[in-house]
């Protein structure tokens, strides 16, 4: 995701534009900057999320969109209310917190776990995986299902976490759009499925509802990358198009968690947008495959 530059907004009617043409003089940008630090600091304190560390243009987009959405023209304002409504502060969190998956996003990366991190799992006598930021849970049943296709499903937990509530009892429902299956299916395939994509759902209305043994081995919890440690160790954290939206600080901050939550011969899963270079661990990994991002911890 890019992270556009400092924009200012003016109004056309009843609707905000971004322009770059008209950028806020520098006490404006100040000001804001000071507004934005006081309502994560705030949200922080009150709430325990801790956002002061996201990468700035991306964070101050959507507290402006929270902004115009609760009818309010300054940060402050919205600052003042999420203090006061948990209700306001949680539909700030849904905006501040990226959910974007599906079942088998990029294929390749699944095909490849597939192919060359499957053999490394077979020797293990148990296998503990950790889905990071898991979302609503689609790479999670993603995960399950390449793990029983492959007969590994018997020996694996799969920890599956994220800082939204409510988007955890979404993935423990299990449940999924049906319309949504076609591509589902397509992803499965060139993913290297080896069945009938079908076989692991059930419709339910305009729903598809994953059968219950797929569940069997999933424990959904609730877990802030930013201001919790770690609960096990893991051979294997799979953490894809989370660490884009952290500043360097934060990103470093994280990895250091993955690298010690990690077994030796532990693999790390990243998304296409990041990497491991330039962070204090860097030289404690060796790359898998460096194309979709899957590395291994050798010291």
């Amino acid at each position: 995701m890019s992270q556009p530059g400092i924009y200012s907004l003016r109004r056309l009617g009843d609707v905000y534009l971004q322009s770059e043409e008209s950028l806020p003089n520098k006490e404006e940008e100040e000001r804001e900057r000071i507004e934005i630090g006081l309502l994560l600091e705030g949200l922080f304190q009150m709430y325990g999320y801790d956002f002061r560390n996201y990468a700035y243009p991306s964070i101050r987009r959507r507290i402006w969109h929270r902004v115009h959405g609760e009818k309010l023209s300054t940060v402050s304002a919205l600052q003042e209310r999420v203090l006061h409504d948990r209700d306001c502060m949680e539909r700030l969190l849904g905006d501040l917190v990226i959910h974007v998956t599906e079942m088998f996003r990029d294929p390749t990366l699944f095909a490849s776990f597939r192919e060359q991190v499957i053999p490394l799992l077979r020797q293990l006598p148990a296998i503990r995986v950790w889905h990071a930021g898991c979302s609503t849970g689609e790479e999670v049943y993603s995960m399950a299902i390449l793990l029983y296709e492959e007969g590994l499903y018997d020996k694996v937990r799969i920890y599956a976490t994220d800082i939204n509530e409510e988007v955890l009892q979404v993935a423990e429902r299990g449940a999924y759009p049906l319309k949504k299956m076609q591509d589902y299916t397509k992803n499965y395939m060139h993913a290297g499925g080896k069945d009938s994509f079908s076989r692991y759902y059930s419709a339910v209305g305009e729903m598809a509802a994953f059968h219950p043994f797929l569940r069997e081995k999933i424990v959904f919890a609730q877990h802030n990358l930013v201001t919790d440690r770690s609960f096990n160790e893991f051979h294997v954290i799979f953490c894809r198009n989370v660490l884009i939206y952290f500043d360097n600080v934060l990103q470093n901050q994280v990895h250091h968690l993955f690298y010690e939550s990690l077994s030796i011969s532990g693999v790390l899963v990243l998304g296409h947008k990041e990497s491991i270079a330039f962070t204090g661990h860097a030289d404690g990994y060796e790359a898998i495959d460096a194309r979709e991002k899957i590395y291994r911890k050798y010291k």
